[in-house]
């Protein structure tokens, strides 16, 4: 996927957690499919996994999920991997890695009303979490001090966006009124294969690394990366949130997916598809498709 990406191995994995956490030593190792886009995991017995980075950018990702999963997935009330347990450089792998709670359930295969709801209730739960933290650095910030990338992104996938409609797109969401600047706690990366569900609904929410504050805006990804336009209007209505925020929401929502399709078109296939189909809910959602 990557260029510069690391290859786990299971044997290096039983390894280290048999050096660092012994307790653990005899739990059968697993490696699970590949469906995020920068760490490697591995079932460690029924109730835990193991996440190692595999790309130098998530390298500092067991610290920050330690430091928010646990706390923050328990204030909104919904399950999550927190973390059990660090691990150390060793036996060739390089970076900090973590023994984490297995979050059992699925990803969501369609949006519902009812899936549509319970991301509302999640959004809106954190958002009224009273802590202090970190700042989400990346929807921290005017969407209009990124419109240079977005145009050089859309440019770059020309041959298959339609790059006037996507900038129009662009420009309606940055003539928003601005963020206030008064942070709230986001996820941070609320895509459908960070969801989890069981019989229809949602129980919880994996990949807390992101978690920060910044724009409230800046969590209404769903609407266009997952819901439908029927569920997208119900997330919408459940919220509340008023049209500014709502057209902030669908930039930071283009600025992903313009982000992801131009570098995983030819390296991760599901993803790019997954970019392509939010890009063309953002232009639904804007009154700019047929």
């Amino acid at each position: 996927m990557h260029d510069d990406e690391l290859t786990v191995t299971a044997d290096q994995v039983r390894a280290l957690v048999a050096d660092q956490h012994p307790r653990w030593r005899d739990l059968p190792v697993r490696p699970l499919p590949h469906r995020g886009t920068d760490h490697a995991l591995f079932r460690l017995g029924d109730d835990l996994a193991v996440r190692m980075p595999r790309i130098a950018w998530a390298r500092d990702a067991a610290d920050r999920e330690r430091d928010s999963t646990g706390r923050l997935s328990a204030l909104v009330g919904v399950e999550a991997p927190v973390p059990v347990a660090a691990g150390r450089p060793g036996h060739g792998y390089p970076w900090r890695w973590s023994v984490v709670r297995w979050v059992a359930g699925s990803t969501p295969s369609r949006p519902t009303v009812e899936l549509a709801l319970d991301l509302a209730d999640v959004v809106g739960r954190l958002r009224a979490v009273d802590l202090p933290g970190r700042r989400n650095d990346r929807r921290a910030h005017p969407l209009g001090d990124l419109t240079e990338q977005v145009a050089a992104d859309a440019d770059a996938v020309r041959d298959e966006v339609p790059v006037d409609l996507v900038l129009r797109a662009w420009a309606q969401s940055c003539a928003a009124d601005p963020w206030d600047g008064r942070g709230v706690w986001l996820h941070g990366d609320l895509a459908p294969g960070n969801l989890v569900v069981r019989d229809g609904r949602l129980v919880g929410l994996l990949d807390w690394g992101g978690a920060g504050l910044a724009d409230p805006a800046g969590d209404l990804g769903p609407a266009w990366n997952f819901l439908d336009a029927p569920s997208r209007a119900t997330f919408r209505d459940a919220l509340g949130d008023d049209h500014a925020t709502w057209l902030r929401g669908r930039g930071w929502a283009l600025r992903q997916a313009l982000l992801q399709l131009p570098y995983y078109r030819t390296r991760y296939v599901p993803l790019a598809d997954h970019a392509r189909a939010t890009i063309r809910a953002v232009l639904q959602d804007a009154g700019l498709t047929d």
